[in-house]
């Protein structure tokens, strides 16, 4: 975050900044640092967490790192319902990211129908065609968006800080201080059913609980979208990333710290890295996040061993 606000085409001394954020205004420099950069980093981070967690949580409770909202359709679903709340009902603001949260919800409560209580492959197969069939939504209403629709439509398929505000930040802050104590509370039942089924069930973990659990982690996944479009692999690369770094263990204190580091340090790629164009943060973890998708199809680590 140090590096998105003070670097950049735009530099920014420590003494500077911290004149700014005490309330001095200097000409040029307290619009581009407050309204520009700590803004899109405040609110990389804040989304990193959400998705850091969501993908955490989805891949330790159903044990399959390819589990994760953004694979098995519940970031896509967010989108699509997005999409058509723009395109179909001519919302905008609050009223799109209250669509994509439903259509997170909806998405996951499809995949859930679909896979039954069979084991976590099928979900994933589940997954992968209800995010086929919502794929299908997006394409349909962005054939028929006009011009200034189909660029709010575009933040909605590949996910952007540039419209990041202090209003959005708040009521993310808000929703992140609801949803995430609850999460770390039940998060005993995540880390029990690791262990495996059998081991799960003799300890006194109770299917409900987990279902409670992977709820909390589509509404975290659901707002994150709200706040900034799916932004791709995200919640996919953050379990993985922070169980290497934590000598393979899950913990979603790690995850939400490796899902900001990797927003936020993806937003600064896009924005100051990659040739003057300012990308959208979502086409640069879509790069780092398909290979590492790739890799794991290829070498067969889509199961995770019980211990």
């Amino acid at each position: 975050m140090v590096v998105r606000v003070l670097l950049g085409g735009f530099t920014v001394t420590v003494p500077d900044f911290f004149r700014i954020v005490s309330g001095t205004t200097i000409p040029g420099a307290s619009f581009i640092v407050m309204e520009v950069k700590l803004p899109r980093a405040v609110l990389g981070a804040l989304v990193g967490v959400a998705f850091g967690v969501a993908g955490a949580v989805f891949q330790a409770t159903l044990r399959n790192p390819l589990a994760s909202p953004d694979v098995i359709g519940v970031s896509v679903g967010a989108s699509a319902a997005a999409v058509a709340a723009i395109v179909g009902l001519g919302l905008d603001d609050w009223g799109v990211s209250v669509a994509a949260v439903v259509g997170a919800l909806g998405a996951a409560g499809l995949v859930r129908f679909v896979a039954g209580d069979h084991a976590t492959h099928r979900l994933v197969l589940a997954g992968i065609g209800v995010q086929a069939a919502m794929l299908s939504v997006i394409h349909y209403f962005f054939t028929r968006a006009d011009e200034w629709d189909a660029q709010l439509v575009l933040r909605w398929i590949t996910g952007s800080l540039n419209q990041a505000d202090w209003s959005t930040i708040g009521v993310l802050l808000v929703v992140l201080a609801l949803l995430l104590p609850v999460t770390a509370l039940m998060a005993r039942a995540m880390r029990v059913v690791e262990l495996g089924d059998d081991l799960a069930l003799s300890l006194g973990e109770r299917p409900a609980r987990l279902v409670g659990l992977l709820a909390l982690a589509t509404l975290l996944a659901a707002v994150g979208v709200a706040a900034a479009g799916p932004v791709a692999f995200v919640a996919f690369l953050s379990g993985p990333i922070a169980r290497r770094l934590n000598g393979g263990r899950t913990t979603l204190l790690g995850a939400a710290l490796v899902g900001a580091a990797v927003v936020v340090g993806a937003d600064f790629a896009a924005a100051e890295l990659l040739g003057g164009t300012n990308f959208p943060v979502g086409v640069v973890t879509g790069v780092l996040g398909a290979p590492f998708l790739l890799w794991l199809v290829a070498t067969g680590r889509t199961r995770r061993r019980s211990a």
